[in-house]
Protein backbone atom coordinates (compact mmCIF):
# COMPACT_ATOMS: atom_id res chain seq x y z
CA UNK A 1 0.00 0.00 0.00
CA UNK A 2 1.58 3.29 -1.03
CA UNK A 3 0.72 5.66 1.77
CA UNK A 4 2.46 8.74 0.47
CA UNK A 5 1.66 8.59 -3.20
CA UNK A 6 4.23 6.01 -4.35
CA UNK A 7 3.29 2.91 -6.35
CA UNK A 8 2.11 -0.05 -4.33
CA UNK A 9 4.21 -3.14 -3.82
CA UNK A 10 3.42 -6.67 -4.86
CA UNK A 11 2.09 -9.17 -2.36
CA UNK A 12 5.36 -10.85 -1.47
CA UNK A 13 7.86 -8.00 -1.55
CA UNK A 14 8.74 -5.26 0.86
CA UNK A 15 9.63 -1.81 -0.43
CA UNK A 16 10.52 1.43 1.27
CA UNK A 17 9.42 4.98 0.62
CA UNK A 18 10.98 7.88 2.50
CA UNK A 19 9.90 11.49 2.92
CA UNK A 20 12.63 13.32 4.85
CA UNK A 21 12.95 11.47 8.19
CA UNK A 22 9.78 9.36 8.08
CA UNK A 23 9.74 5.96 6.42
CA UNK A 24 6.87 3.82 5.15
CA UNK A 25 7.68 0.13 4.79
CA UNK A 26 5.27 -1.58 2.42
CA UNK A 27 4.53 -5.28 2.51
CA UNK A 28 1.77 -7.80 1.83
CA UNK A 29 -1.16 -5.60 2.82
CA UNK A 30 -3.33 -4.64 5.73
CA UNK A 31 -5.98 -7.03 7.01
CA UNK A 32 -9.31 -5.75 8.44
CA UNK A 33 -8.81 -3.56 11.49
CA UNK A 34 -12.55 -3.40 12.17
CA UNK A 35 -15.24 -5.88 13.14
CA UNK A 36 -18.22 -7.20 11.21
CA UNK A 37 -20.19 -4.28 12.66
CA UNK A 38 -17.83 -1.87 10.88
CA UNK A 39 -16.43 -0.45 14.11
CA UNK A 40 -12.75 -0.24 15.01
CA UNK A 41 -11.75 -3.65 16.35
CA UNK A 42 -8.02 -3.22 16.93
CA UNK A 43 -5.78 -0.18 16.89
CA UNK A 44 -2.29 -0.01 15.41
CA UNK A 45 0.56 -1.49 17.45
CA UNK A 46 2.78 1.42 18.50
CA UNK A 47 6.42 1.00 19.51
CA UNK A 48 8.45 3.80 21.10
CA UNK A 49 12.25 3.67 20.71
CA UNK A 50 14.40 6.06 22.75
CA UNK A 51 18.13 6.45 23.16
CA UNK A 52 20.96 8.89 22.70
CA UNK A 53 21.73 10.78 19.52
CA UNK A 54 23.21 8.36 16.92
CA UNK A 55 22.75 5.39 19.27
CA UNK A 56 21.16 3.28 16.52
CA UNK A 57 17.43 3.81 17.12
CA UNK A 58 16.53 3.73 13.42
CA UNK A 59 18.78 0.71 12.93
CA UNK A 60 16.93 -1.13 15.69
CA UNK A 61 13.57 -0.15 14.16
CA UNK A 62 14.53 -1.53 10.77
CA UNK A 63 16.02 -4.66 12.32
CA UNK A 64 12.73 -5.37 14.10
CA UNK A 65 10.84 -5.05 10.82
CA UNK A 66 13.27 -7.34 8.99
CA UNK A 67 13.14 -9.94 11.79
CA UNK A 68 9.36 -10.13 11.52
CA UNK A 69 9.54 -11.49 7.99
CA UNK A 70 6.15 -11.22 6.25
CA UNK A 71 4.67 -8.07 7.73
CA UNK A 72 1.79 -5.67 7.35
CA UNK A 73 2.45 -2.03 6.54
CA UNK A 74 4.82 -0.31 8.97
CA UNK A 75 5.60 3.38 9.40
CA UNK A 76 8.63 4.75 11.25
CA UNK A 77 7.96 8.26 12.56
CA UNK A 78 10.94 10.32 13.64
CA UNK A 79 10.87 12.84 16.48
CA UNK A 80 13.12 15.05 14.33
CA UNK A 81 10.09 15.99 12.20
CA UNK A 82 8.49 17.72 15.19
CA UNK A 83 11.00 20.46 15.95
CA UNK A 84 9.13 23.69 16.58
CA UNK A 85 9.12 26.48 13.96
CA UNK A 86 11.87 29.04 14.59
CA UNK A 87 11.78 32.80 14.55
CA UNK A 88 14.57 35.04 13.20
CA UNK A 89 16.54 35.11 16.48
CA UNK A 90 16.34 31.36 16.93
CA UNK A 91 17.42 30.82 13.32
CA UNK A 92 20.46 33.03 13.87
CA UNK A 93 21.46 30.97 16.91
CA UNK A 94 20.83 27.71 15.01
CA UNK A 95 23.19 28.65 12.18
CA UNK A 96 25.81 29.58 14.77
CA UNK A 97 25.38 26.17 16.47
CA UNK A 98 24.17 27.95 19.60
CA UNK A 99 20.55 26.77 19.64
CA UNK A 100 19.67 23.88 21.93
CA UNK A 101 17.96 21.27 19.74
CA UNK A 102 18.40 18.60 22.43
CA UNK A 103 16.14 20.08 25.10
CA UNK A 104 12.56 18.72 25.35
CA UNK A 105 11.23 22.25 24.85
CA UNK A 106 12.65 22.33 21.30
CA UNK A 107 10.18 19.62 20.25
CA UNK A 108 6.46 20.10 19.61
CA UNK A 109 5.46 17.27 21.94
CA UNK A 110 1.68 17.89 21.75
CA UNK A 111 1.74 17.64 17.95
CA UNK A 112 3.95 14.55 18.10
CA UNK A 113 1.52 12.89 20.52
CA UNK A 114 -1.48 13.95 18.40
CA UNK A 115 -0.03 12.38 15.23
CA UNK A 116 0.80 9.15 17.05
CA UNK A 117 -2.65 9.04 18.63
CA UNK A 118 -4.26 9.40 15.20
CA UNK A 119 -2.10 6.65 13.71
CA UNK A 120 -2.81 4.39 16.69
CA UNK A 121 -6.54 4.94 16.17
CA UNK A 122 -6.09 3.92 12.49
CA UNK A 123 -6.78 7.46 11.27
CA UNK A 124 -4.81 9.46 8.74
CA UNK A 125 -2.37 12.07 9.91
CA UNK A 126 -0.15 14.74 8.38
CA UNK A 127 3.36 14.78 9.81
CA UNK A 128 5.38 18.01 9.54
CA UNK A 129 8.55 18.07 7.45
CA UNK A 130 11.66 19.62 8.99
CA UNK A 131 14.76 20.78 7.08
CA UNK A 132 18.06 20.41 8.95
CA UNK A 133 19.80 22.44 6.27
CA UNK A 134 17.40 25.39 6.73
CA UNK A 135 16.86 24.75 10.47
CA UNK A 136 13.15 25.22 9.89
CA UNK A 137 9.87 23.38 9.67
CA UNK A 138 8.66 23.52 6.08
CA UNK A 139 5.18 24.38 4.82
CA UNK A 140 4.70 20.89 3.36
CA UNK A 141 3.52 17.90 5.39
CA UNK A 142 3.71 14.15 4.83
CA UNK A 143 0.39 12.32 4.62
CA UNK A 144 0.44 8.93 6.34
CA UNK A 145 -2.33 6.37 6.71
CA UNK A 146 -2.89 2.68 7.05
CA UNK A 147 -0.02 1.34 9.15
CA UNK A 148 -0.64 -1.73 11.30
CA UNK A 149 2.64 -1.08 13.13
CA UNK A 150 3.86 2.41 14.07
CA UNK A 151 7.41 2.92 15.33
CA UNK A 152 8.20 6.28 16.95
CA UNK A 153 11.90 6.95 17.46
CA UNK A 154 13.80 9.88 18.94
CA UNK A 155 16.02 10.93 21.81
CA UNK A 156 12.96 12.11 23.77
CA UNK A 157 10.61 9.34 22.61
CA UNK A 158 10.31 7.97 26.16
CA UNK A 159 10.63 11.27 28.01
CA UNK A 160 7.15 12.73 27.48
CA UNK A 161 4.19 11.16 29.39
CA UNK A 162 1.73 11.83 26.53
CA UNK A 163 3.97 9.94 24.12
CA UNK A 164 4.46 7.04 26.50
CA UNK A 165 0.68 6.70 26.84
CA UNK A 166 0.40 5.81 23.14
CA UNK A 167 2.99 3.02 23.17
CA UNK A 168 2.25 -0.69 23.35
CA UNK A 169 5.98 -1.41 23.71
CA UNK A 170 8.78 0.87 24.93
CA UNK A 171 12.42 0.25 23.96
CA UNK A 172 15.63 2.04 24.98
CA UNK A 173 18.80 1.61 22.91
CA UNK A 174 22.07 1.73 24.85
CA UNK A 175 25.28 2.72 23.10
CA UNK A 176 28.84 3.71 24.02
CA UNK A 177 29.15 7.52 24.19
CA UNK A 178 32.32 7.61 22.06
CA UNK A 179 30.62 5.60 19.34
CA UNK A 180 27.56 7.90 19.41
CA UNK A 181 29.81 10.97 19.01
CA UNK A 182 31.72 9.42 16.11
CA UNK A 183 28.46 8.53 14.32
CA UNK A 184 27.06 12.02 14.92
CA UNK A 185 30.13 13.71 13.43
CA UNK A 186 30.01 11.52 10.33
CA UNK A 187 26.25 12.04 9.87
CA UNK A 188 26.11 15.81 10.46
CA UNK A 189 29.09 16.55 8.22
CA UNK A 190 27.86 14.33 5.37
CA UNK A 191 24.08 14.97 5.53
CA UNK A 192 23.52 18.29 7.26
CA UNK A 193 26.36 20.50 6.05
CA UNK A 194 28.02 20.94 9.46
CA UNK A 195 31.70 21.31 10.26
CA UNK A 196 33.53 19.00 12.67
CA UNK A 197 34.25 21.96 14.95
CA UNK A 198 30.59 22.95 14.97
CA UNK A 199 29.44 19.40 15.71
CA UNK A 200 31.87 19.08 18.64
CA UNK A 201 30.87 22.47 20.06
CA UNK A 202 27.17 21.59 19.89
CA UNK A 203 27.81 18.15 21.39
CA UNK A 204 29.63 19.53 24.43
CA UNK A 205 27.27 22.48 24.88
CA UNK A 206 23.90 20.74 24.39
CA UNK A 207 23.92 17.06 23.38
CA UNK A 208 25.88 15.57 26.29
CA UNK A 209 24.03 17.55 29.02
CA UNK A 210 20.66 16.64 27.45
CA UNK A 211 21.60 12.96 27.39
CA UNK A 212 22.59 13.03 31.06
CA UNK A 213 19.60 15.09 32.23
CA UNK A 214 16.73 13.85 30.03
CA UNK A 215 17.55 10.94 27.71
CA UNK A 216 19.30 8.47 29.98
CA UNK A 217 16.81 8.96 32.86
CA UNK A 218 13.96 8.08 30.45
CA UNK A 219 15.37 4.56 30.15
CA UNK A 220 13.58 3.69 33.39
CA UNK A 221 10.29 3.73 31.46
CA UNK A 222 11.47 1.16 28.90
CA UNK A 223 9.99 -2.34 28.77
CA UNK A 224 13.13 -3.58 27.04
CA UNK A 225 16.67 -2.14 27.00
CA UNK A 226 18.65 -3.14 23.91
CA UNK A 227 22.42 -3.05 24.53
CA UNK A 228 23.70 -2.15 21.08
CA UNK A 229 21.89 -1.74 17.77
CA UNK A 230 23.29 -5.04 16.42
CA UNK A 231 21.95 -7.19 19.28
CA UNK A 232 20.22 -9.93 17.28
CA UNK A 233 18.93 -11.82 20.34
CA UNK A 234 17.06 -8.77 21.65
CA UNK A 235 15.71 -8.03 18.15
CA UNK A 236 14.36 -11.58 17.75
CA UNK A 237 12.63 -11.44 21.15
CA UNK A 238 10.96 -8.13 20.26
CA UNK A 239 9.89 -9.31 16.80
CA UNK A 240 8.36 -12.50 18.22
CA UNK A 241 6.40 -10.47 20.78
CA UNK A 242 5.07 -8.07 18.14
CA UNK A 243 4.02 -10.89 15.80
CA UNK A 244 2.12 -12.59 18.61
CA UNK A 245 0.30 -9.38 19.50
CA UNK A 246 -0.66 -8.77 15.87
CA UNK A 247 -1.98 -12.32 15.54
CA UNK A 248 -4.23 -11.71 18.54
CA UNK A 249 -5.73 -8.68 16.80
CA UNK A 250 -6.65 -10.41 13.54
CA UNK A 251 -10.21 -10.21 12.19
CA UNK A 252 -11.73 -12.96 10.02
CA UNK A 253 -15.33 -12.72 8.89
CA UNK A 254 -15.65 -12.85 5.10
CA UNK A 255 -17.54 -16.16 5.26
CA UNK A 256 -20.05 -14.48 7.54
CA UNK A 257 -20.46 -11.63 5.06
CA UNK A 258 -21.15 -14.09 2.24
CA UNK A 259 -23.73 -15.81 4.47
CA UNK A 260 -25.39 -13.02 6.44
CA UNK A 261 -27.75 -15.43 8.20
CA UNK A 262 -24.71 -16.42 10.30
CA UNK A 263 -24.54 -12.84 11.61
CA UNK A 264 -28.24 -12.00 11.41
CA UNK A 265 -30.01 -15.14 12.68
CA UNK A 266 -33.45 -13.61 12.34
CA UNK A 267 -32.88 -12.84 8.69
CA UNK A 268 -35.82 -13.83 6.51
CA UNK A 269 -34.62 -12.39 3.22
CA UNK A 270 -35.52 -15.62 1.40
CA UNK A 271 -39.18 -14.80 1.95
CA UNK A 272 -38.85 -11.18 0.84
CA UNK A 273 -39.69 -9.99 -2.62
CA UNK A 274 -37.12 -7.88 -4.45
CA UNK A 275 -39.21 -4.78 -3.75
CA UNK A 276 -39.30 -5.63 -0.04
CA UNK A 277 -35.52 -6.17 -0.02
CA UNK A 278 -34.93 -2.79 -1.67
CA UNK A 279 -37.03 -1.12 0.99
CA UNK A 280 -35.55 -3.00 3.95
CA UNK A 281 -32.00 -2.36 2.73
CA UNK A 282 -32.74 1.30 1.96
CA UNK A 283 -31.30 0.96 -1.54
CA UNK A 284 -31.66 3.59 -4.26
CA UNK A 285 -32.35 1.61 -7.44
CA UNK A 286 -32.65 2.94 -10.98
CA UNK A 287 -36.27 2.96 -12.23
CA UNK A 288 -37.23 -0.33 -13.89
CA UNK A 289 -37.79 1.43 -17.21
CA UNK A 290 -37.48 -0.21 -20.65
CA UNK A 291 -34.22 1.70 -21.25
CA UNK A 292 -32.64 0.28 -18.06
CA UNK A 293 -33.91 -3.21 -18.86
CA UNK A 294 -32.44 -2.96 -22.34
CA UNK A 295 -29.02 -1.89 -21.05
CA UNK A 296 -28.90 -4.72 -18.53
CA UNK A 297 -29.97 -7.23 -21.16
CA UNK A 298 -26.98 -6.24 -23.29
CA UNK A 299 -24.56 -6.20 -20.34
CA UNK A 300 -25.65 -9.60 -19.00
CA UNK A 301 -25.35 -11.28 -22.40
CA UNK A 302 -22.01 -13.12 -22.51
CA UNK A 303 -21.94 -12.76 -26.32
CA UNK A 304 -21.95 -8.95 -26.23
CA UNK A 305 -18.88 -7.53 -27.96
CA UNK A 306 -16.30 -5.59 -25.94
CA UNK A 307 -17.08 -2.35 -27.81
CA UNK A 308 -20.80 -2.62 -27.05
CA UNK A 309 -20.13 -3.67 -23.47
CA UNK A 310 -17.99 -0.57 -22.83
CA UNK A 311 -20.51 1.74 -24.50
CA UNK A 312 -23.51 0.47 -22.52
CA UNK A 313 -21.67 0.18 -19.21
CA UNK A 314 -20.67 3.85 -19.58
CA UNK A 315 -24.33 4.69 -20.25
CA UNK A 316 -25.37 2.78 -17.14
CA UNK A 317 -22.75 4.58 -15.06
CA UNK A 318 -24.03 7.94 -16.27
CA UNK A 319 -27.53 7.03 -15.10
CA UNK A 320 -26.18 5.92 -11.72
CA UNK A 321 -24.18 9.11 -11.24
CA UNK A 322 -27.14 11.29 -12.13
CA UNK A 323 -29.29 9.33 -9.68
CA UNK A 324 -26.61 9.54 -6.99
CA UNK A 325 -26.14 13.27 -7.53
CA UNK A 326 -29.63 13.80 -6.17
CA UNK A 327 -28.17 12.98 -2.74
CA UNK A 328 -25.79 15.97 -2.88
CA UNK A 329 -26.71 19.19 -1.05
CA UNK A 330 -27.85 22.19 -3.08
CA UNK A 331 -28.75 25.71 -1.99
CA UNK A 332 -30.81 28.53 -3.56
CA UNK A 333 -28.99 30.71 -6.06
CA UNK A 334 -30.14 33.64 -8.21
CA UNK A 335 -29.01 34.09 -11.80
CA UNK A 336 -29.89 36.39 -14.68
CA UNK A 337 -30.80 34.87 -18.06
CA UNK A 338 -29.52 36.26 -21.41
CA UNK A 339 -32.85 38.08 -21.72
CA UNK A 340 -32.13 39.97 -18.51
CA UNK A 341 -34.69 38.03 -16.46
CA UNK A 342 -33.75 37.06 -12.88
CA UNK A 343 -34.36 33.38 -12.08
CA UNK A 344 -34.16 31.52 -8.78
CA UNK A 345 -32.23 28.28 -9.10
CA UNK A 346 -29.93 25.94 -7.20
CA UNK A 347 -26.17 25.67 -6.83
CA UNK A 348 -24.07 22.88 -5.33
CA UNK A 349 -23.50 23.40 -1.60
CA UNK A 350 -20.85 20.72 -1.11
CA UNK A 351 -17.35 21.89 -0.20
CA UNK A 352 -15.76 19.27 -2.47
CA UNK A 353 -17.10 16.43 -4.60
CA UNK A 354 -14.67 13.66 -5.53
CA UNK A 355 -14.61 10.05 -6.63
CA UNK A 356 -12.81 7.02 -5.18
CA UNK A 357 -12.80 3.79 -7.18
CA UNK A 358 -11.88 0.27 -6.16
CA UNK A 359 -9.25 -1.03 -8.54
CA UNK A 360 -10.00 -2.42 -10.94
CA UNK A 361 -13.71 -3.15 -11.28
CA UNK A 362 -14.58 0.22 -9.77
CA UNK A 363 -12.51 2.12 -12.33
CA UNK A 364 -15.04 0.92 -14.91
CA UNK A 365 -17.34 3.65 -13.57
CA UNK A 366 -14.84 6.50 -13.75
CA UNK A 367 -15.55 7.61 -17.31
CA UNK A 368 -19.28 7.82 -16.64
CA UNK A 369 -18.59 9.85 -13.48
CA UNK A 370 -16.51 12.34 -15.48
CA UNK A 371 -19.31 12.70 -18.02
CA UNK A 372 -21.56 14.08 -15.30
CA UNK A 373 -18.95 15.78 -13.10
CA UNK A 374 -16.27 17.30 -15.30
CA UNK A 375 -12.74 17.46 -13.81
CA UNK A 376 -13.88 15.66 -10.65
CA UNK A 377 -10.88 14.70 -8.46
CA UNK A 378 -10.40 10.93 -8.49
CA UNK A 379 -8.62 8.54 -6.15
CA UNK A 380 -8.21 4.78 -5.94
CA UNK A 381 -8.12 1.96 -3.42
CA UNK A 382 -6.57 -1.41 -4.21
CA UNK A 383 -8.26 -4.13 -2.18
CA UNK A 384 -7.59 -7.76 -2.99
CA UNK A 385 -8.29 -11.09 -1.31
CA UNK A 386 -5.62 -12.77 0.78
CA UNK A 387 -4.68 -15.92 -1.18
CA UNK A 388 -4.61 -18.02 2.00
CA UNK A 389 -7.55 -16.74 4.03
CA UNK A 390 -9.78 -15.03 1.48
CA UNK A 391 -9.99 -11.97 3.73
CA UNK A 392 -9.67 -8.53 2.09
CA UNK A 393 -6.26 -6.86 2.09
CA UNK A 394 -5.74 -3.11 1.66
CA UNK A 395 -2.74 -2.88 -0.64
CA UNK A 396 -2.78 0.68 -1.93
CA UNK A 397 -4.34 3.99 -0.94
CA UNK A 398 -4.34 7.02 -3.24
CA UNK A 399 -7.04 9.48 -2.18
CA UNK A 400 -7.82 12.94 -3.59
CA UNK A 401 -6.16 15.88 -1.83
CA UNK A 402 -9.42 17.01 -0.23
CA UNK A 403 -9.61 13.75 1.74
CA UNK A 404 -6.03 13.81 3.04
CA UNK A 405 -6.84 16.53 5.57
CA UNK A 406 -9.49 15.64 8.13
CA UNK A 407 -10.96 19.14 8.33
CA UNK A 408 -11.40 19.09 4.53
CA UNK A 409 -12.68 15.50 4.43
CA UNK A 410 -15.42 16.27 6.95
CA UNK A 411 -16.91 18.74 4.43
CA UNK A 412 -16.39 16.61 1.31
CA UNK A 413 -18.76 14.29 -0.54
CA UNK A 414 -17.47 11.09 -2.10
CA UNK A 415 -18.75 8.94 -4.96
CA UNK A 416 -17.42 5.49 -4.01
CA UNK A 417 -17.25 3.32 -7.13
CA UNK A 418 -17.36 -0.46 -7.41
CA UNK A 419 -19.10 -2.49 -10.08
CA UNK A 420 -20.92 -4.91 -7.74
CA UNK A 421 -21.56 -5.73 -4.08
CA UNK A 422 -21.41 -9.47 -3.44
CA UNK A 423 -19.90 -10.42 -0.09
CA UNK A 424 -19.37 -6.66 0.54
CA UNK A 425 -15.92 -7.38 2.03
CA UNK A 426 -14.18 -4.84 -0.21
CA UNK A 427 -17.06 -2.37 0.13
CA UNK A 428 -16.87 -2.50 3.93
CA UNK A 429 -13.11 -1.93 3.89
CA UNK A 430 -13.41 0.98 1.45
CA UNK A 431 -16.08 2.69 3.56
CA UNK A 432 -13.98 2.17 6.68
CA UNK A 433 -11.02 3.88 4.96
CA UNK A 434 -13.16 6.94 4.17
CA UNK A 435 -14.51 7.07 7.72
CA UNK A 436 -10.94 6.90 9.07
CA UNK A 437 -10.21 10.06 7.09
CA UNK A 438 -13.16 11.91 8.58
CA UNK A 439 -15.74 11.59 5.79
CA UNK A 440 -19.23 11.32 7.37
CA UNK A 441 -21.28 8.24 6.46
CA UNK A 442 -24.02 10.42 5.02
CA UNK A 443 -21.49 12.02 2.62
CA UNK A 444 -20.63 8.68 0.96
CA UNK A 445 -22.57 7.78 -2.19
CA UNK A 446 -21.79 4.21 -3.21
CA UNK A 447 -22.42 3.62 -6.92
CA UNK A 448 -22.61 0.05 -8.21
CA UNK A 449 -24.14 -1.87 -11.09
CA UNK A 450 -25.45 -4.89 -9.16
CA UNK A 451 -26.18 -5.81 -5.54
CA UNK A 452 -26.78 -9.35 -4.29
CA UNK A 453 -29.72 -8.95 -1.92
CA UNK A 454 -28.92 -12.16 0.02
CA UNK A 455 -25.23 -11.31 0.24
CA UNK A 456 -23.10 -9.10 2.46
CA UNK A 457 -25.04 -5.94 1.65
CA UNK A 458 -27.33 -6.76 4.59
CA UNK A 459 -24.41 -6.73 7.01
CA UNK A 460 -23.03 -3.64 5.27
CA UNK A 461 -26.33 -1.80 5.78
CA UNK A 462 -26.39 -2.74 9.45
CA UNK A 463 -22.84 -1.47 9.91
CA UNK A 464 -23.21 1.73 7.87
CA UNK A 465 -26.90 2.65 7.70
CA UNK A 466 -26.35 6.25 6.55
CA UNK A 467 -24.26 5.49 3.45
CA UNK A 468 -26.24 6.04 0.22
CA UNK A 469 -26.14 2.91 -1.97
CA UNK A 470 -27.23 3.56 -5.57
CA UNK A 471 -27.45 0.51 -7.81
CA UNK A 472 -28.78 -0.47 -11.21
CA UNK A 473 -30.23 -3.85 -10.28
CA UNK A 474 -30.79 -6.13 -7.31
CA UNK A 475 -29.84 -9.75 -8.02
CA UNK A 476 -30.82 -12.81 -6.05
CA UNK A 477 -27.75 -14.07 -4.21
CA UNK A 478 -24.29 -15.62 -4.21
CA UNK A 479 -22.91 -18.94 -5.36
CA UNK A 480 -19.74 -20.35 -3.84
CA UNK A 481 -17.06 -21.44 -6.31
CA UNK A 482 -13.31 -21.94 -6.55
CA UNK A 483 -10.74 -20.53 -8.92
CA UNK A 484 -8.39 -22.95 -10.71
CA UNK A 485 -5.45 -23.86 -8.42
CA UNK A 486 -2.37 -21.70 -8.83
CA UNK A 487 1.15 -23.12 -8.77
CA UNK A 488 1.79 -24.89 -5.49
CA UNK A 489 -1.85 -24.74 -4.37
CA UNK A 490 -3.77 -27.87 -3.40
CA UNK A 491 -7.05 -26.26 -4.39
CA UNK A 492 -8.08 -22.94 -5.84
CA UNK A 493 -9.10 -19.92 -3.82
CA UNK A 494 -12.76 -19.77 -2.75
CA UNK A 495 -14.85 -17.02 -4.32
CA UNK A 496 -18.52 -16.03 -4.37
CA UNK A 497 -20.30 -15.21 -7.63
CA UNK A 498 -23.42 -13.06 -7.92
CA UNK A 499 -26.28 -14.77 -9.72
CA UNK A 500 -27.49 -14.06 -12.30
CA UNK A 501 -24.80 -11.36 -12.24
CA UNK A 502 -22.77 -9.85 -15.06
CA UNK A 503 -19.58 -11.90 -14.88
CA UNK A 504 -16.14 -10.44 -14.17
CA UNK A 505 -16.90 -6.81 -14.94
CA UNK A 506 -13.31 -5.58 -14.85
CA UNK A 507 -12.22 -8.27 -17.30
CA UNK A 508 -15.13 -7.59 -19.65
CA UNK A 509 -14.33 -3.88 -19.72
CA UNK A 510 -10.54 -3.96 -20.00
CA UNK A 511 -9.59 -7.30 -21.62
Amino acid sequence: MALNGEPSSSLNTTTTTTAKKNTVLISHGRQPWYGIDGRLLSDAFVIGIGGGSSSGKTTVARAIVEAMGSIPTVVIVSQDSFYKPHGPEELKLAFENKYDFDHPNSIDMPLFAECLTDLKACKQTNVPVYSFVQHQRLEETQYIYGAAIVIAEGIMALQDPALRATYDLKIFVQCDSDLMLARRIRRDVAERGRTVEGVLDQYLRFVKPAYDNFVLPSSKYADIIVPGAENSVAIDIIATHVKRKLAERGAHFRDRLAKPEMFLPKLECAEETVEESVKSLNLIVLPDAPQTQGIFTILRDKSTSKEDWIFYSDRLTTLLVERGSAQLPFKPHSVTTPTGTPVEGKVLAAHCVCGVSLVRSGTVLERGLRRVWQDVPLGTLLIQSDPSSGEPLLLHTMLPACLRSRCEAEKSWVFLLDSQIGTAAAAMMAIRVLLDHGVPQSHIIFLTFVVARKGGVRVLRKAFPHVHIVCGAVDEGLREARLPPADGEHKGRKIWMIEPGMGSIGDRYYL
